[in-house]
């Protein structure tokens, strides 16, 4: 009898029917290959893996990075959804695990912001809030006072510790100061006033004008029925009129008091074109007002980027709404009052801050204020970005602010950079030149999601494009998102739904160049990209690209079916790339139809052999798939998040946290004769790696023959048959025409590798 060997083409091929795929593999779970140099590769079990940190983290982890400080001291940052109690935001470190989690608060309240003139001071009051000098406000209604407008993220100074005030700096556009031009505790002088018993009318010195329907307090006239708190209803520049029930002229002179103002919509009835008073606006025509609360007036709301048509003064501007006003009236933005979100923090102020910012004494230095954590509610986030600067964590929850965490300054939560943009698809952080780079950013608090911005050179504070630093933006000309953005190498690379980019420093005045590198293979998910060794891969809408020295190339992939015919297309943002350099693996783990929305399944591109293999969740392994991962790192081998909210280090161990792995492989359909006879094997000789080098060659193996005489027939299984070191030989004794050969273990500590099976065969018959 004639004996033939079993020698299969390494990689898994899907797209091809089981009769095609003759000596090769159609079928695989927790395998690898590894390359050899007669044929290819070899088939061998999967590393397995164990618990990196012995709890589970409090919800889903969406976020992992690794790096270390200048003690040596290494860290794992683990960016998670979060839940009321915290936990979105940790890191792990000598077996411990620290909470950072930021808190923020959002408040609607009575605008009441005082100034002086000649300053850049804005004292803000909001009673009982305990507002401290760690803490960050982020302004989203306009607010007009003492001649400048609050508009965006400031860092707060309280260091008396006052529970109902807090001060903050107004900048301009360029980041200097933006003094007051008059002051709200000694506003305006009334120099004269007219009585009609139901109308006052006052003048006074200078332009300011107050919105009429804001609220004035005035104080110090006679006769003293023109004091009070009043609804203005006539406004000019130099002139307001109120109601009142006093008359005759005014015998001493007062003052008017305005704590600030929020922009006022005027309607007109059919009309598009809306007024819009803010006192001291700033606004010339092109511009772009931003509205980040939703306000209706008049039928119409606004929310969003505004063009400015035109300017009628320095308190009037002139918008157009999205449709016609259906009512004839006025309205302040959020009502009028100011919405702040508070960005709660204890410890030591982002470097630039503090000192040097205010006034000498005010801010941590020279404070002798302990800062204690009042208030707040931890952040819950659906996913996060996360890099380094240095020792310093950086991260950035999906549509968020920028954070940063020292681990050496005793900080209990990350604070934020409170020059950053306010809203943010992602970051990271340039090299060599250590910038951070924010994407789908914003300039005014409006998320653009194709805009790009970076900070200044090695500092982190200071994003405002000046002639003096390399602080910029730029705005990605094609596409409808950026969807991620990675460090590669010497260049970021920027992904957009359509194509890709790269982002090269050049040095001032440009700082970036961008280039267009690809179209027609934009990225799938926003997580679904990586770079190692210099070449890029990522996951298309409907292939697999690489970027090399030859440009952008599509990956061939032979287990196409398997992913994208079974893709769960409403979760494309959950689908997570995982590098593994030590055998050249890259791994998409992704969320299939009808699994909730959650990676259960995986496919692994073996970059060396250029071959494919796939995997998923089964009954015997759960939690195979991975909702975060890093490569090998300070930590050691590459560390990913399953969906039982436990962190695992691979390439560890044989099993799965101790759980036998279910692991194998099923070959396409081999033709045991290319003639019409039926072909009979009555002897299988085994030939495996039994366990690892050096170690127990304990493994076993099940070895099942599936045999058929029709492609379309069921085959009839013959097994499984235990192998193991000592197996000789076994004899299955089958006859037929197509035969299918399953490899497959499920003991603990097993490892096994795939040799030269040899089978002895014959003809027998033809039926």
């Amino acid at each position: 009898m004639a004996h033939q060997s079993l020698k299969l083409i390494p990689g898994v091929d899907v797209n091809k029917t089981p009769a095609l795929n003759e000596a090769a593999i159609s079928q695989s779970q927790l395998v690898r290959f590894i390359p050899d140099r007669t044929l290819g590769g070899l088939v061998q079990k999967l590393g397995g893996w164990t618990k990196f940190f012995v709890s589970t983290i409090s919800s889903t982890v969406r976020c992992l990075w690794a790096w270390e400080d200048t003690n040596s001291n290494s860290y794992l940052a683990v960016g998670a959804e979060g839940t009321v109690t915290g936990g979105a935001l940790s890191v792990i470190s000598s077996g411990g695990l620290s909470d950072i989690t930021p808190t923020k608060t959002t408040v609607n309240v009575a605008v009441s912001a005082s100034t002086t003139v000649g300053s850049n001071a804005v004292v803000i009051t909001d009673t009982g809030r305990n507002i401290s000098s760690y803490d960050v406000v982020d302004i989203q209604t306009q607010i007009s006072v003492g001649g400048i407008v609050l508009f965006g993220q400031y860092q707060c100074y309280n260091p008396g510790g006052s529970a109902n005030t807090y001060t903050v700096y107004a900048t301009d556009v360029l980041g200097d100061p933006a003094l007051a031009t008059f002051s709200t505790t000694t506003p305006i002088t009334i120099t004269g006033s007219s009585g009609t018993g139901s109308v006052a009318t006052l003048t006074f010195a200078g332009a300011y004008v107050f919105p009429v329907g804001s609220s004035i307090t005035v104080a110090g006239m006679v006769p003293s029925g023109y004091n009070g708190t009043y609804v203005v209803t006539v406004s000019s520049a130099g002139s307001v009129s109120y109601a009142s029930t006093t008359t005759g002229a005014l015998s001493t002179a007062g003052t008017i008091s305005n704590t600030g103002l929020v922009p006022l919509f005027s309607t007109t009835s059919g009309q598009a074109s809306v007024p819009v008073t803010l006192s001291s606006h700033g606004y010339v025509a092109g511009d772009t007002f931003p509205v980040l609360v939703a306000t209706t007036v008049g039928g119409i709301t606004f929310y969003g980027n505004y063009i400015v048509n035109s300017v009628t003064s320095s308190s009037v501007f002139v918008i157009s709404g999205t449709t016609s006003a259906s009512a004839t009236t006025t309205g302040f933005m959020n009502s009028g009052q100011a919405h702040y979100v508070y960005y709660k923090g204890i410890g030591p102020l982002p470097a630039g801050t503090g000192y040097g910012i205010g006034p000498y004494g005010i801010g941590a230095y020279g404070s002798g204020v302990a800062p204690t954590l009042t208030g707040g509610t931890p952040i819950t986030a659906v996913d996060w970005t996360l890099d380094n600067w240095g020792q310093i964590l950086v991260a950035c929850p999906l549509n968020g602010p920028i954070y940063v965490w020292s681990p050496v300054a005793g900080q209990p939560n990350a604070l934020v950079i409170p020059e950053a943009p306010t809203v943010n698809d992602g970051m990271f952080v340039a090299m060599p030149q250590r910038q951070i780079v924010a994407w789908g950013s914003t300039s005014n608090g409006i998320k653009d999601p194709l805009f790009i911005r970076w900070c200044d050179v090695e500092n982190y504070d200071q994003w405002t494009a000046l002639i003096t630093n390399q602080a910029g933006s730029y705005r990605i000309p094609k596409g409808s998102r950026i969807v991620e953005c990675i460090q590669a190498g010497q260049q970021g690379l920027v992904w957009t739904d359509l194509g890709v980019w790269a982002m090269q420093y050049v040095g001032p005045p440009y700082v970036y160049q961008f280039n267009e590198l690809g179209t027609g293979c934009g990225l799938i998910g926003r997580k679904a990209a990586t770079s190692i060794n210099g070449v890029a891969y990522w996951m298309g809408q409907s292939q697999f690209f690489r970027l090399s020295g030859n440009g952008v190339e599509p990956i061939r992939c032979p287990i196409w079916d398997v992913v994208f015919q079974d893709l769960d297309t409403t979760n494309l943002d959950r689908i997570r790339v995982a590098a593994n350099s030590r055998f050249g693996e890259i791994t998409w783990y992704y969320p299939t139809k009808g699994n909730g929305g959650e990676n259960d399944g995986y496919v692994k591109y073996n970059f060396i052999l250029e071959q494919w293999d796939y995997g998923a969740n089964s009954t015997a392994n759960p939690y195979v798939s991975r909702t975060a991962w890093i490569n090998e790192s300070v930590l050691g081998a590459p560390i990913g998040a399953a969906l039982n909210n436990y962190i695992y280090q691979h390439e560890t161990s044989t099993d799965a946290d101790g759980v036998a792995m279910d692991s194998y492989f099923q070959t396409g359909y081999f033709v045991l004769s290319d003639a019409d006879v039926k072909m009979f094997v009555d002897q299988v000789w085994p030939d495996m790696k039994w366990g690892y080098y050096g170690g127990s060659q304990s493994a076993n193996v099940l070895l099942t023959f599936y045999v058929t005489d029709y492609p379309g027939q069921t085959p009839i299984a013959y097994g499984p048959y235990t192998l193991t070191q000592a197996s000789t030989y076994i004899t299955p004794r089958f006859r037929g025409r197509l035969v299918s050969i399953r490899i497959e273990s499920n003991d603990i500590g097993s490892f096994w590798r795939l040799g030269n099976f040899r089978y002895r065969i014959q003809a027998d018959g033809r039926f």
